[in-house]
């Protein structure tokens, strides 16, 4: 506790993180997390150190984009993973992308009683666009697991990925 700020907690994670284009390189990383006295409606504060190095994705992140702009129709999907946890090979780029948006989802609405995990991409559709860039929007399926009900949160979001 840091008096009249918030609640500060320091993480180690013994889990490392996984190079999603290399499942043999791992990262550990550390973490500084504040929760803000008396603000409900503000994000924590955190600060992450990583220790180690991940493997580039640009040239994986090349080969997405030209798929994508070469699709004659832009692409849409739901219920990503399935029922039986699976994500087609051709969605795991459309299925990571969610992930990190996820990710700022739950960072923006995260309390100290809360803890939210991306359950399913319900729908994304990529928005056409005159430019270069990419547009997807879509709903996900935020779940709430401290409530350990199926509570299900659904959350809009558009992504941009400038090229």
């Amino acid at each position: 506790d840091i008096d009249d700020v918030g609640h500060k907690y320091y993480l180690e994670l013994e889990l490392e993180l996984e190079d999603v284009l290399d499942k043999d390189r791992t990262v550990s990383c550390t973490a500084e997390v504040l929760y803000p006295l008396g603000s409900k409606g503000s994000a924590p504060a955190v600060q992450v150190t990583v220790q180690g190095e991940l493997r580039s994705t640009e040239e994986a992140d090349q080969e997405f984009y030209n798929r994508i702009r070469s699709l004659e129709k832009e692409l849409e999907a739901e219920n990503i993973p399935d029922s039986h946890g699976n994500v087609p090979p051709e969605l795991e780029p459309i299925h990571r992308l969610a992930w990190v948006a996820s990710g700022f989802l739950i960072w923006q609405n995260s309390t100290e009683n809360t803890q939210f995990h991306l359950a399913q991409v319900k729908r994304v559709k990529q928005v056409k666009r005159s430019d270069e860039d990419l547009q997807f929007d879509y709903v996900l399926l935020l779940h709430e697991m401290v409530s350990q009900v199926n509570n299900f949160i659904p959350k809009k979001t558009l992504f941009f990925w400038v090229f």
